[in-house]
């Protein structure tokens, strides 16, 4: 039998420790990374429960009468655990689907955990969309990603930067210096984009201080000054960039070829997968050309990100 129940506060224990045994989950599902912006989204996550114990979990907010993947991260499908089996999870749709129309919903939005941070196969969901939901593709973003066992060589100027970093003093470390860096991300963003950070300082530091082990920032600097640098999301099966930015003089010393020299030919050699993470605009209907290319530059080659929508 099914049980489903909308989230509470007094069972986020309960949540992070079925995310952490989970086959799909990543440290953003925890309920220390999701409520940190609680203000903003009017939590509506599911906790679906067969024959008496927790079988998967549905990070989600309301907007109206529309469920929505929650808005304020990047992926949020279902989250299942290491039993969890395809005829499991399509009876388990069928009965939030006949939940939600009780809850006087109309509609859902669902971004897919993208199939590089599953610890084990967990494409059961995808298979339930098709089969319970008649759900269609509404957005596909592309990002670029290596898995480190089999990267591609870099491009040429990719080594030209590093060398030229090497030349010109330029000194690259991990760091805790989010005061310094978040500076040069809000300018380049700005310039380069109209946009500002997901994130505020506060809220990454934050963050940080919760996540120590799993939110790290590297730098380049020259003479004391920060150019440029990278803040990085570290999960079971991916290391994904969160962030990317250098300031004009960063850029004209190729700093960011300098700091992932480090991060991929050093400190992180061994991860699995590596994600830098989205390249489009407009739910993937845009591809920023010059971003992917330096992307690509480091061998880092396509992983979809996909959205799905269904009526109830």
């Amino acid at each position: 039998m099914i049980d489903i129940r909308h989230y509470e506060p007094q069972s986020a224990s309960e949540w992070n420790a079925f995310v952490a045994e989970s086959k799909n989950g990543t440290f953003l599902f925890d309920r220390r990374y999701m409520d940190y912006h609680s203000d903003r989204f009017a939590d509506s996550s599911l906790m679906v429960y067969r024959d008496g114990r927790l079988f998967a979990l549905l990070p989600a907010n309301r907007e109206g009468d529309v469920l929505c993947s929650h808005r304020g991260l990047t992926y949020g499908g279902l989250v299942t655990g290491p039993s969890a089996t395809a005829s499991a999870v399509v009876e388990a749709f069928e009965a939030v689907n006949a939940y939600l129309r009780g809850e006087g919903l109309r509609r859902v939005v669902y971004k897919a955990v993208p199939w590089i941070y599953h610890r084990v196969p967990s494409e059961e969901d995808l298979y339930a969309l098709f089969r319970v939901c008649r759900a269609r593709l509404v957005a596909r973003d592309i990002s670029s990603a290596i898995m480190q066992p089999h990267r591609l060589k870099w491009h040429r100027d990719r080594r030209y930067g590093i060398n030229r970093c090497r030349n010109n003093g330029v000194a690259v470390e991990l760091s805790d210096d989010f005061e310094g860096f978040w500076p040069v991300l809000e300018d380049n963003l700005m310039r380069s984009h109209g946009a500002r950070p997901v994130h505020s300082l506060g809220e990454i530091r934050l963050l940080k201080s919760r996540f120590p082990d799993n939110i790290l920032l590297y730098v380049a600097r020259r003479d004391g000054r920060v150019l440029g640098g990278t803040v990085l999301y570290v999960t079971p099966q991916v290391v994904h960039a969160q962030y990317i930015s250098a300031s004009a003089e960063g850029k004209a010393l190729r700093v960011i070829d300098a700091i992932y020299d480090r991060i991929l030919n050093g400190d992180f050699a061994d991860c699995l997968y590596f994600d830098f993470g989205k390249s489009t605009e407009d739910c993937g209907r845009v591809l920023n050309e010059s971003l992917i290319y330096q992307k690509e530059g480091f061998g880092g080659r396509g992983v979809c990100y996909d959205w799905y929508e269904w009526s109830l």
